[in-house]
C-alpha cells in the first residue's frame, strides 16, 4: 500500500477533530474522502502533509511513518498537496508560479513533469504564461495550483475541494484534468463534499462524519447505501 492512515487522532487545542481515522490508497488509485463541511476532511489532508501535527496514530508512506514530520520533508519524499485556498503567488507570472513547484531530485528518470508537459495537460494555462497569478480567474488559479504541485513530481497527490466555488463548465474541466493526471499513473486522494464529483472520479470512497470514518466502499456500494447518503452526505 502506498499511503496508509492508521488510527489518526488530531486536536485543535482541546477539540478532538480526527478520532481514529483510517484510510488507504494504493498506486494508480483515485480515492475520495467525502463529507459535509466541518467534519474533518481538510484536517485529514493537513495531518498527512504535516501542516497539523497528529497527537497519535500513523501516516505510512511507502512503509515509513511520516506523521509529525515537517511539511517540506514530507513534500520532498513525494507527497503533493493541492490546498483548497490555492495559495498561488499573485505577483508572480503563471510560469514563475510553476517554477516555484520544482523539487530538485524528484524523478530523475526523464519521465517527470516539465512546463511543456504541464502545458500539454493545461492548454488554457499556456495562453496565460506571462500573466500575473493574481489576474487569473478562479478556475485558472485552481488549474495552476494543481499544475504547480505536479511540477514537484509527486508520487501521490492530495487534492482538497478542487471544484468548490467553480462554475459548472470549469468543474468539468477540473474533473477532466484529475482524470488525465490519474492516467499519468499519479494516485490521488481527493477531498470533496460534492458526492456526484466523488462518484465520477473515484474508484473507492470513504465518508467521514464528526472526525470518524463511517463508510468505506466502492462508488456502487455508496449508491446502494441509502441510509449513509441520507445521514452523512445529502442536504
Amino acid at each position: 500500500m502506498l499511503l496508509e492512515i492508521k488510527d489518526l487522532n488530531t486536536f485543535y487545542g482541546q477539540s478532538h477533530i480526527l478520532q481514529g481515522v483510517f484510510l488507504e490508497i494504493d498506486r494508480r488509485e483515485v480515492v475520495c474522502l467525502l463529507g459535509r463541511n466541518g467534519v474533518g476532511k481538510t484536517t485529514t489532508l493537513k495531518s498527512i502533509i504535516g501542516l497539523v501535527k497528529p497527537r497519535s496514530g500513523q501516516v505510512l508512506f511507502k512503509g515509513q511513518n511520516i506523521a509529525g514530520l515537517p511539511t517540506h520533508t514530507i513534500a520532498k519524499l513525494g507527497v503533493g498537496y493541492v490546498p483548497e485556498d490555492r495559495r498561488i503567488f499573485p505577483t508572480l507570472t503563471l510560469r514563475e508560479n510553476l517554477l516555484m513547484g520544482i523539487k530538485p531530485g524528484r524523478k530523475g528518470n526523464g519521465d517527470g513533469w516539465t512546463i511543456n508537459k504541464v502545458y500539454n495537460y493545461f492548454p488554457a494555462l499556456q495562453a496565460r504564461d506571462r500573466q500575473k497569478g493574481g489576474h487569473l480567474s478562479g478556475g485558472e488559479q485552481q488549474m495552476l495550483t494543481i499544475a504547480r504541485t505536479l511540477m514537484g513530481n509527486p508520487e501521490v497527490l492530495l487534492v482538497d475541494e478542487p471544484t468548490e466555488g467553480l462554475a459548472p463548465k470549469i468543474v468539468e474541466t477540473v474533473e477532466q484534468v484529475i482524470q488525465d493526471i490519474h492516467q499519468h499513473d499519479v494516485p490521488i486522494l481527493l477531498v470533496e463534499q460534492n458526492m456526484r464529483v466523488g462518484l465520477r472520479l473515484a474508484g473507492r470512497i470513504y465518508v467521514i462524519s464528526k472526525g470518524k470514518i463511517v463508510f468505506q466502499g466502492t462508488g456502487q456500494e455508496l449508491k446502494e447505501a441509502h441510509e449513509v447518503r441520507q445521514k452523512y452526505l445529502e442536504v
